[in-house]
């Protein structure tokens, strides 16, 4: 797997529950792909689940992936906490069912498919690739708004 993407992800909520939306950057050499789209009535967490999915699901072939991602929830869930779930039949340590379960095995399946090496960013820090993320989650949220 000679190929390294870089990827930032990051989801926003208007309200949370509400209208949320998700954003995805790739970059892969010079070249750059910009992703985001928008869900009605979702939470935030279910909105980084689906950036990191949906840059994932982007890629055509197996690849290293540096991913970038402002949830702890995300990048925690998956180094963390998801071989745990997944012994315990998708409960947590305190036996309850796992949040947002269908979307952690979607990103599950993405995974496996990639070698990530995943990193945290605070959030609205200056970093020019969780910037553009940002923006384009809440672009997701503004056309779904605006639909």
């Amino acid at each position: 797997m000679p190929d390294t993407v870089v990827i930032y992800t990051d989801g926003a909520c208007k309200g949370n529950p509400g209208p949320g939306g998700w954003g995805a950057v790739l970059f892969y050499g010079n070249a750059r792909k910009l992703l985001h789209g928008g869900e009605a009535g979702t939470t935030n967490n279910r909105m980084e689940l689906m950036a990191a999915i949906q840059g994932l699901k982007a890629l055509r072939r197996s690849c290293r992936v540096e991913l970038y991602t402002d949830s702890q929830y995300v990048r925690k869930g998956i180094t963390e906490w998801m071989q745990g779930w997944k012994k315990n039949g998708w409960k947590t340590a305190a036996k309850k069912p796992v949040k947002n379960e269908d979307l952690w095995r979607q990103l599950d399946e993405e995974f496996a498919r990639h070698k990530v090496n995943w990193h945290w960013v605070k959030g609205h820090s200056g970093d020019p690739g969780n910037e553009l993320a940002d923006e384009l989650a809440n672009k997701g949220v503004e056309e779904l708004m605006n639909a």
